[in-house]
């Protein structure tokens, strides 16, 4: 009887499923395509959702019904859906995000004047956050590991538990009145120079500061325990290698992770913080459209909100990739 041989697979696919790097990139790949159609369809219906006539809700009750006819024909509503949702797609292709029911300014026009001073506030309060929590974790685990220094610990725990209850808007409304009202170290509202930055940083930062803070004390302690660590010590190792080189690796795969929940939560966090500071961010713009019922605008915002979470969480996975490939790319 002849004998067959099994041959492997070749080929482009043989290669993609050889490459545990190839396929944890087409994973995130897969799942970032899908979560963006899905935010695209959302902010898409956004508007078909609203009860009533968006238009008529925006212009007013006393506009003639000739310029709310001439304002839906222009927006194109007056189109079939499945149109509406094809040149939806190919206008976000081009670029183009609408049209503001207000103003009749371009929202990619809107968006782009704004959009940097969020991305600003919220780089700096992140830095600000890791730049803090890192050290103070890393610190904290090595004076209280093995059950010492009882107050230092319930001094840390309890005071990280305080600042991160408390809602970022508040807190802001606080350092307002404390630092800008009373003593008059900063100013009130507006970016107007270096020292404006101060408080809205510290309103967005302080509270998830608290919380890497804690979480990487808690994986730093975990840490400590472990053999690795045991065997680096018993090699005389100094200190500060043991430290850097051994520990805090291992010990920032959770922080990193929630690190990008928390810088999420942090851009959705500016919308209120903005508002408190008169900050010429898309939190303020945000606000300002829904009250004035500019949907376009609206919709506008939270795509790219949607988008900026998604970037995000897709940068978090590949920085959990780069420092722990064994655990992240192998997982199913």
């Amino acid at each position: 009887m002849p004998v067959t041989s099994a041959t492997a697979p070749s080929g482009p696919l043989a290669a993609l499923a050889g490459n545990a790097w190839l396929r944890f990139a087409a994973r995130r790949l897969g799942r970032l395509l899908v979560s963006v159609w899905v935010l695209l369809t959302f902010a898409f219906l956004m508007i078909h959702l609203i009860p009533g006539d968006p238009v008529r809700a925006a212009l007013g009750v006393s506009a003639p019904a000739e310029l709310v006819e001439a304002r839906r024909e222009a927006l194109g509503l007056n189109d079939p859906l499945w149109q509406q949702y094809a040149d939806y797609l190919r206008g976000l292709l081009h670029g183009d995000l609408g049209t503001s029911m207000l103003t009749g300014l371009p929202v990619s026009q809107t968006i782009g004047e704004r959009l940097p001073a969020t991305v600003e506030l919220a780089g700096l309060a992140f830095a600000g956050a890791a730049l803090v929590s890192v050290p103070l974790g890393l610190l904290m685990a090595v004076l209280t590991r093995g059950g010492r220094r009882r107050p230092v610990e319930l001094a840390f725990t309890s005071g990280s538990v305080v600042l991160a209850v408390v809602p970022e808007f508040l807190l802001a409304v606080g350092l307002v009145y404390v630092f800008s009202v009373e003593l008059g170290w900063a100013p009130v509202a507006m970016r107007q120079g270096a020292d404006s930055y101060v408080l809205p940083v510290l309103a967005l930062a302080v509270g998830p500061a608290a919380i890497l803070a804690r979480i990487l004390r808690v994986e730093t302690l975990g840490v400590l325990q472990a053999e690795y660590v045991r065997t680096a010590r018993a090699k005389r190792l100094p200190d500060p290698k043991v430290y850097l080189r051994h520990v805090l690796p291992n010990a920032l795969t959770a922080t990193i992770t929630l690190g990008g929940l928390l810088l999420s939560t942090m851009v959705a966090g500016t919308v209120l913080v903005e508002n408190v500071f008169a900050w010429p961010g898309l939190g303020g713009t945000i606000v300002g459209s829904i009250l004035a019922k500019d949907y376009p605008v609206v919709q506008g915002v939270v795509l790219v909100y949607g988008l900026g979470v998604l970037l995000v969480n897709l940068l978090v996975d590949v920085a959990l990739a780069l420092l722990d490939p064994r655990s992240t790319i192998r997982e199913s």
